[in-house]
């Protein structure tokens, strides 16, 4: 039997609306800071050229269009009923007000969407901005997920992030209290970073009181910096069992009620060099609950044995 981990996105979703809700990328035709010049032309060593997302901005189908055929698939799918329009590509608060407020209202406009989930980076919020996505949250449910990667400046600065981790904090100090939504965005596996690297960014993210968590390893495209390196021998990605240790270990760390929103990725079959095995996202995820479920029995375990009744 599937043992899902408290708290997951699907679940979260499904309590608060009564229905299977499920997220529809968007391509809104946005960029980014890192991208056009004003931190860097180079983007990330990890970011291929559709930003993460599906690329259908350059296809020049509309927001109504892209609605409408993630609709058709999750219906057959999943047979959900509500959807949250996910704007992914790229970073989706990098515009001014007007133009963010138009494109949000287009994928408003469609009476099944309940919601948004804006992808950004923390470099790319202010109070305005965030003023007028809270206008939002009385009739929506909001979330703003904050590509964070790690709170080492070291390793942001490896990765041509162009954003500290200062930056981050600023960004979910601003956002608290407005009823907006945060996830957080990690990346396991960056070059440089080892397993207490990537848990003191668990720890920090507990003590930050963020809503939610998303987790993926990091997995190489063609066309990225990343990609020469891996081919050089200069960066080795995790094996599957590395990165199933490191979810589980990481999410202990996290408070009990942080919604996970995801814990693989979902790279490119056409683009992915490697690791193989990140195409193999079920197995993967059961591995995980797996691996969760012990760790949940082994924790009770000690507290009967810690602490007879």
């Amino acid at each position: 039997m599937r043992y899902n981990p408290p708290n997951d996105f699907n679940t979260h979703l499904r309590k608060r609306f009564g229905c299977r809700v499920q997220k529809i990328s968007i391509d809104a035709g946005l960029t980014c800071p890192n991208r056009d010049g004003t931190k860097s032309y180079r983007g990330c060593i990890f970011c291929g050229a559709k930003g993460s997302g599906t690329g259908a901005a350059r296809r020049n189908i509309s927001i109504r269009q892209q609605i409408s055929q993630g609709k058709a698939f999750a219906v057959k799918r999943y047979k959900a009923k509500k959807f949250l329009a996910y704007f992914q590509s790229f970073s989706n608060t990098y515009a001014s007000c007007s133009t963010l407020r138009r494109l949000y209202d287009e994928a408003l406009s469609d009476p099944d969407i309940v919601g948004l989930c804006i992808g950004t980076r923390p470099d790319c919020i202010d109070e305005e901005k965030l003023d007028m996505i809270a206008s939002y949250t009385s009739d929506y449910l909001i979330w703003l997920e904050y590509g964070l990667q790690s709170i080492h400046n070291r390793t942001l600065e490896k990765i041509n992030r162009g954003h500290t981790f200062e930056d981050f904090v600023r960004a979910v100090h601003l956002t608290q209290g407005r009823g907006i939504y945060i996830c957080a965005h990690v990346i396991l596996g960056l070059p440089g970073e080892s397993p207490k690297d990537i848990l003191e960014t668990a720890n920090a993210l507990r003590d930050m009181k963020i809503d939610g968590i998303k987790i993926h390893g990091l997995y190489i495209l063609e066309r990225t910096p990343i990609a020469a390196l891996y081919r050089q021998g200069a960066y080795n990605c995790l094996s599957q069992q590395e990165y199933i240790e490191l979810v589980v270990d990481f999410l202990s760390l996290l408070p009990p009620d942080i919604i996970i929103h995801r814990l693989t990725g979902d790279p490119d079959r056409s683009l992915l060099v490697a690791p193989l095995w990140t195409l193999q996202k079920q197995e993967t995820l059961n591995r995980i609950y797996r691996a969760l479920k012990r760790r949940l029995h082994q924790d009770l375990s000690r507290i009967t044995l810690d602490k007879p009744l």
